[in-house]
């Protein structure tokens, strides 16, 4: 009888342990959870870089097994000093004496992260629609262009007209750049990474022949390939005053997430590229154009691109600017994409990081002697271990995507046992 009356419905756990576990468990599994693995183990592989580039770490190694305490004491110095400069440089300044000086280093963020929210929400849209977009520099420097010469080739115009049409050239101009991918993509079927990396190389040399040419983009009277400076009318104005970087392309950021959050998540035409991005096969039988689909996420993903685009030229480099107005931005934009998991607030999030990167790396080079691309290879391990995602749920023992399937079904088993 004992046997009979003890079955897996009355020794199961309570339906509250169940729920809890079954939520631990999906933040566990998820992208969220990998993300910052991938961050830790890249942080981790940093420390090691910053101990062997440091001379009092090899100093005392030299004597490890005779004194293993200093080389400790060193290890512990190298890797607090440099990420305490790297917090000091990025987020607050505890040496400074005024409130303003103590919190410039989170403006600097804030300033660094602008471009890359912006550009990183250009790939995220086309990474949800099962695309890749690589042509992030070559929409930015068509957007630079745009942006570039309605500032100063069109003058006269009061502001904020003049900054605002010269943000809509930089969006339209960069997707039109990236709607040249989607067409080549939608109607050929050529591959959008090929599309796009030799869309870089055309903006490129176009920007390069239109800085070289009198008359075109070359400020007058100047011998080197840069333009003229932006005008005061088409500048992005300060956010909190002249003694800060920052400025109101932060917002503008801000508000594109929102809006790619919309999009995404609320709006038919966001369905619609999730739809193709999960199946494309699937979402032709539904009836989905997945050609023009495919063609007008490039457009929103240039359109982005190109946002980021124009807030290099009205606020970053405001007195003229050359072939290298992109700074890189179009290629970490894929990394700002892949750590927030193609989320707008993921990457808003990892934008901002970036920039903390970007703002504290001189930090640690002037603070601590630390090679400033030490910075770089951590942001590149960074996408190495988010490209790995088993090796990272394997490190910190994170439960795999099949374990959480076996475990939902487990759980949908004991509750039908505790309703009988």
């Amino acid at each position: 009888m004992s046997s009979e009356t003890t079955s897996p419905a009355t020794s199961a756990p309570p339906a509250d342990d169940n729920r809890w576990r079954d939520a631990a468990r999906e933040i566990l599994a998820g992208r969220p959870a990998v993300a910052v693995g991938a961050l830790i183990l890249a942080l981790i592989a940093g420390s090691v870089m910053i101990a062997f580039t440091n001379s009092d770490v090899r100093e005392a190694s030299g004597w490890f097994f005779a004194r293993p305490g200093d080389t400790l004491t060193a290890l512990g110095r190298a890797m607090g000093g440099a990420y305490g400069q790297l917090i000091r440089g990025s987020i607050w300044n505890w040496q400074a004496t005024s409130f303003t000086a103590q919190i410039r280093p989170l403006m600097n963020t804030f300033d660094n992260a602008t471009p890359l929210i912006a550009a990183g929400l250009g790939v995220a849209v086309t990474f949800r629609a099962g695309l890749f977009n690589i042509g992030g520099r070559g929409q930015m420097l068509a957007a630079a262009i745009a942006a570039g010469w309605v500032g100063f080739g069109i003058p006269g115009i009061p502001f904020p007209l003049h900054l605002i049409l010269c943000i809509i050239a930089g969006a339209l101009a960069g997707a039109l750049w990236g709607g040249i991918a989607g067409f080549l993509k939608a109607k050929t079927g050529a591959h959008e990474v090929i599309a796009t990396i030799m869309l870089n190389y055309v903006g490129y040399y176009l920007l390069q022949y239109l800085l070289a040419t009198p008359g075109l983009l070359q400020a007058p009277g100047s011998p080197n390939p840069i333009t003229p400076a932006t005008p005061e009318s088409a500048q992005l104005p300060a956010l909190f005053g002249r003694q800060f970087t920052v400025d109101w392309g932060f917002p503008l950021a801000l508000l594109a997430v929102v809006f790619c959050w919309w999009l995404l998540n609320r709006s038919s035409l966001g369905f619609t590229f999730r739809a193709v991005g999960e199946n494309p096969r699937a979402a032709r039988v539904a009836g989905i154009d997945v050609a023009r689909a495919t063609t007008i996420v490039f457009m929103v993903g240039g359109a982005l691109m190109g946002l980021a685009g124009a807030q290099q030229v009205l606020g970053t480099v405001t007195t003229g600017f050359t072939d290298g107005i992109d700074g890189g931005i179009g290629f970490d934009a894929i990394t700002v994409a892949l750590l927030g998991g193609s989320q707008p607030v993921g990457v808003l999030f990892a934008g901002l990081l970036f920039g903390a990167f970007k703002a504290g790396g001189s930090a640690m080079q002037a603070g601590q002697g630390i090679p400033v691309e030490i910075v770089s290879v951590i942001q590149s391990l960074i996408v190495l271990f988010i490209a790995a995602p088993p090796l990272v749920r394997a490190i910190f023992r994170l439960p795999q995507p099949s374990q959480l399937a076996a475990a939902r079904k487990a759980g949908k088993a004991a509750r039908k046992e505790t309703d009988k």
